[in-house]
């Protein structure tokens, strides 16, 4: 998807992935009511206060990864929730999940990145969380991080696809719900402050 170096094009992808992460975690935090759900390493006691919109923005803006991480931290968080289908993505989880999936990615597809530790500070929390949270990811994922240029292509053209379109997102029929296999499938942060934000994602 060559279309994501242009500097336009990411501001866009962001929009849409923090729109479509957003309405995924409101919709099973109403099923959590009705559903048996996990708690994990991901949950926070609280809401983070901070909108998902402008935490992608803000790992977007200090990550300095590659516009192709984002694209394939999206195939992770859709691989975590199918194999861990008591986790769905809710509101209590999705920053974690957001910013494990982008660290994750980072280290998987860029020959140069940052540390856990500068990951932690952008996210909010500890060095020692982001730690913990990695481990858990990898082992969510039964570490298989491998993304096939065909996956890629499934994913990257369907976000090309819906931001040409602005079409409204609908949970059922997203590519994360494709009918060869169900996407994201309903289980489915910043001021420029640091001690704000802390604040904010504080558990």
């Amino acid at each position: 998807m060559a279309e994501l170096e242009t500097p336009e094009v990411m501001p866009r992808v962001i929009n849409f992935l923090s729109s479509l992460l957003q309405r995924v975690a409101d919709s099973n935090d109403i099923n959590r009511r009705f559903d048996t759900q996990k708690i994990s390493v991901f949950h926070g006691l609280t809401r983070p206060t901070i909108s998902l919109q402008s935490y992608l923005q803000r790992i977007f803006k200090y990550a300095n990864c590659s516009p192709s991480c984002f694209v394939v931290a999206y195939v992770y968080l859709d691989r975590f929730t199918q194999r861990q289908p008591l986790l769905p993505i809710n509101s209590f989880n999705v920053h974690r999940l957001l910013v494990t999936s982008i660290l994750v990615s980072a280290k998987f597809m860029d020959d140069i990145y940052y540390n856990n530790a500068y990951y932690a500070k952008v996210g909010g929390i500890s060095t020692t969380e982001m730690n913990l949270l990695e481990v858990d990811f990898l082992f969510g994922l039964s570490f298989e991080l491998n993304v096939t240029p065909t996956t890629f292509h499934t994913y990257s053209s369907y976000l090309q696809r819906e931001m040409m379109l602005q079409s409204p997102i609908h949970l059922a029929g997203h590519p994360l719900n494709m009918p060869t296999r169900p996407l994201l499938k309903l289980h489915c942060c910043f001021s420029e402050d640091d001690s704000t934000h802390q604040k904010q994602l504080a558990v």
